[in-house]
């Protein structure tokens, strides 16, 4: 919803009207789809991130069960993240071998 005065645009987003700086209706709402975006896409990094320290947390322990459970999540929502082009999809690799590495360092392979 946008809402004029004085020459100023104020748009509400989640109950709270916000000032933009756009002049042009169509540069309005992309910069309201952007601000969209960018708050899910923080919430999906930030997801990976903590679901990348509880396998931390779970391979720091001794048991193997939870390691590899809290792995599998790790990995999916590492995965994920690069399909959506969050992280490189080499940055991904390169997360789910370290947390593989230390999975089989914990089994003693």
């Amino acid at each position: 919803m946008f809402r004029w005065y004085y020459g100023v645009c104020d748009y509400k987003l989640r109950g709270v009207f916000r000032e933009i700086m756009a002049n042009i209706k169509s540069s309005m709402k992309r910069a309201l789809l952007i601000e969209k975006s960018t708050a899910k896409n923080r919430s999906a990094k930030s997801l990976m991130k903590t679901n990348i320290k509880k396998f931390d947390a779970a391979a720091t322990g001794n048991n193997q069960e939870a390691a590899q459970e809290a792995y599998n999540v790790a990995a999916k929502t590492v995965d994920r993240a690069a399909t959506k082009n969050l992280i490189h999809k080499n940055k991904a690799a390169r997360r789910k071998s370290r947390m593989m590495r230390k999975l089989n360092t914990m089994v003693g392979k």
